[in-house]
């Protein structure tokens, strides 16, 4: 399948290719087809051309989690989950989103989604966490992804819209700002959201694995 799909910059138009069709950024190649730049704080927009591959396309359908498990491994984890959920005192379905390469989806449906998200996402990142440690028994060469309520697309376009305000108050104040620490994922996303941004750069700063980005503005080029 070949698509095309519009944004202020690169990244906005792949933004907007994921949450139309449902799919993983490592699902389609890209082609930037056209670029116009306008005035002196951004791209004007930019044109893509995706393209999905047939097995990607054809899990597209099944981002809810309406697959069954195929096998050992897959029953296995979606019952320690379930396990999991039932000893913190929220029970729910879990069922399978996707399967991609390496990876296995799991989607969970509870009434008490809100907490077994938690804040910020930790409490789902942290029963991720576990989850991949027990899989990774079963076998080392898998990962598992888990969400509910679609919150981990959703935090994506959060971050990807503070990107933008934050740079647009550096902008305007000539005034550097750091961000709240983020884990290696979340601070690529920074990264990229704003790197077609005119005059704003961006940059990691701290030790361990949650690192806050610094947005500062870096004049114009000559």
């Amino acid at each position: 399948m070949i698509r095309e799909f519009e944004g202020k910059t690169e990244q906005e138009a792949i933004d907007n290719a994921i949450k139309e069709l449902n799919l993983g950024r490592e699902d389609f190649d890209v082609e930037v087809i056209e670029s116009e730049k306008k005035g002196l704080f951004r791209k004007g927009s930019v044109t893509i051309r995706i393209h999905v591959e047939e097995a990607a396309e054809e899990s597209r359908g099944n981002i809810h989690g309406s697959v069954a498990a195929s096998d050992d491994f897959e029953e296995k984890v979606i019952v320690f989950v379930k396990t999991v959920l039932v000893k913190m005192g929220f029970p729910g379905a879990v069922s399978i989103a996707f399967r991609r390469d390496y990876k296995l989806g799991l989607n969970i449906d509870s009434k008490d989604s809100g907490i077994i998200i938690g804040k910020k996402g930790k409490n789902l990142d942290a029963l991720q966490l576990l989850t991949n440690v027990y899989s990774g028994q079963l076998d080392n060469s898998k990962k598992v992804v888990i969400d509910s309520e679609n919150y981990r697309l959703r935090h994506e376009e959060y971050l990807v819209k503070l990107a933008y305000k934050t740079a647009e108050q550096v902008k305007d104040s000539k005034r550097s700002r750091l961000l709240e620490p983020m884990n290696p994922f979340e601070r690529r996303l920074i990264h990229t959201a704003l790197n077609d941004i005119l005059d704003i750069d961006t940059r990691s700063e701290g030790d361990g694995l949650f690192k806050q980005v610094r947005v500062f503005y870096k004049g114009l080029k000559t």
